[in-house]
């Protein structure tokens, strides 16, 4: 899951404990997040900034929920569209599990996988929620190391 340091970064998810991960406006991404399950872990992946990378865990806390900026015609995220008896957007709440001791950045991911390992590393992508297989999560914690 990826997110702009200067936007929402791990040290405000650190600082929160667990956050909603709102704000989702592409339908794919969307309904990557609607597969999740609550307890599933996810990469917190630091964008748009040098370098980017994943930085740390989250866990899934709830899932399903209806995404409060949709309807907030202030906020940043605020779709006109979309209606209270049938919201278009949802949202997860995702608790901080840890930060880790390095990041392992864009061009570190590119070097150790593919992009059917890794979706996030291909050229172009521009998704802030991707699945990532079983096998490369497990590869990533171990070469991420423990969290602190």
């Amino acid at each position: 899951m990826k997110s702009e340091p200067e936007a929402y970064g791990i040290d405000d998810l650190r600082r929160e404990g667990s956050t909603l991960w709102d704000g989702i406006r592409n339908y794919q991404a969307r309904n990557f997040m609607r597969s999740m399950a609550i307890g599933d872990q996810a990469f917190f992946y630091h964008s748009n900034c040098k370098p980017p990378g994943i930085i740390g865990l989250m866990e899934v806390e709830e899932i399903g929920l209806v995404d409060p900026t949709q309807f907030d015609p202030d906020a940043k995220y605020f779709d006109p569209k979309s209606k209270r008896e049938q919201p278009r957007w949802d949202c997860a709440r995702l608790r901080f599990m840890g930060e880790f001791r390095e990041l392992l950045s864009l061009n570190q991911l590119r070097e150790l996988y593919s992009e059917k390992q890794l979706p996030v590393i291909k050229r172009g992508n521009r998704l802030s929620i991707l699945p990532v297989p079983a096998a490369t999560a497990a590869d990533l914690l171990e070469r991420l190391g423990p969290l602190h």
